[in-house]
């Protein structure tokens, strides 16, 4: 009898007891499958006791929302050639290619990243955290995106280059890294374009004159948001006029980040000559109908 009470205490008991706390990933449904919980902390995205803050989160989704367009580029490039190659321009802290690592190219056991950061502190915190973390297929160079087009120690073929939020002409500087290194697919986020609206500044009372298209960048704000928009225009019709096919959309919601203009560049299997020259006579007449002559050698086909 006493032994009958205390099996049904037991139950009892057992059945009273809490149920043992959700692990983080069921406690934060924004983290991924498998994803490394040490490289979140690491990066400052989740706090010591696995949280995630207003910014955090935004910038979390800004970057899975760049991992849903680059997963796919990354496994066609690897099931036609069983490797690749990224190379992330002005990589910052490496944000991108660390989680690109983690969630894309870590479980498939292939493929690596090449973080281009001009500024060598955190070129060297990169090194460290990827050696701490195990991914020993991350390598990182402390060059600026010119000093890394003539690097003996990238490899002279580069599949895939991504450029997020790479300030101003830095933008084109990815743009002519990619060329250069023959790369099947660009990524790029541009980010403060000031170049194109200095020159409408400097030639607006001509412009003014000439056309009256000028109306679209007579005041300085509009000179500002108009230059930015055209140097996108520009970038476009240069990647079509080297054989790219080019979509652009959004990077993420408008109430996340300003700087939401995401440019995907493919590289045609087949060669177009027509479409390519087309391209490049749109170029020229662009620059030549809002007065951007000036500009010809950066957008130069």
């Amino acid at each position: 009898m006493i032994a009958a009470m205390s099996a049904a205490s037991r139950s009892k008991a057992a059945r009273a007891k809490p149920p043992a706390a959700p692990g983080l990933h069921q406690q934060l449904p924004e983290l991924r499958e498998g994803q490394s919980v040490a490289l979140l902390q690491e990066l400052h995205i989740l706090t010591r006791e696995g949280k995630l803050n207003q910014d955090t989160r935004r910038k979390l989704k800004q970057v899975y929302h760049l991992v849903q367009f680059i997963e796919p580029l990354l496994d066609e490039v690897m099931r036609e050639q069983g490797e690749v190659t990224l190379a992330d321009h002005g990589a910052g802290k490496s944000y991108l290619g660390f989680i690109l690592y983690d969630l894309v190219l870590k479980p498939r056991g292939a493929g690596r990243v090449i973080g281009v950061e001009a500024r060598s502190e955190l070129v060297e915190k990169s090194h460290a955290l990827a050696q701490r973390l195990g991914f020993e297929r991350m390598r990182f160079l402390a060059a600026t995106v010119q000093q890394a087009m003539d690097d003996a120690a990238l490899p002279e073929r580069i599949d895939v280059v991504t450029a997020l939020h790479a300030c101003d002409t830095a933008t084109d500087d990815a743009i002519d890294f990619g060329l250069a290194r023959q790369a099947r697919h660009m990524v790029l986020v541009p980010c403060c374009q000031a170049e194109a609206a200095g020159v409408m500044r400097q030639h607006k009372a001509l412009s003014l004159k000439r056309t009256p298209l000028a109306e679209l960048w007579r005041h300085p704000l509009h000179t500002r948001e108009f230059g930015s928009q055209i140097t996108n225009v520009l970038r476009c019709l240069r990647l079509q006029a080297h054989g790219y096919d080019v979509t652009v959309t959004e990077l993420v919601g408008w109430e996340h980040s300003m700087k939401n203009e995401l440019i995907l560049a493919r590289r045609m299997a087949d060669d177009r000559p027509g479409q390519r020259e087309n391209a490049r006579q749109r170029l020229l007449q662009v620059l030549d109908a809002f007065g951007l002559q000036d500009l010809q050698h950066r957008f130069a086909v």
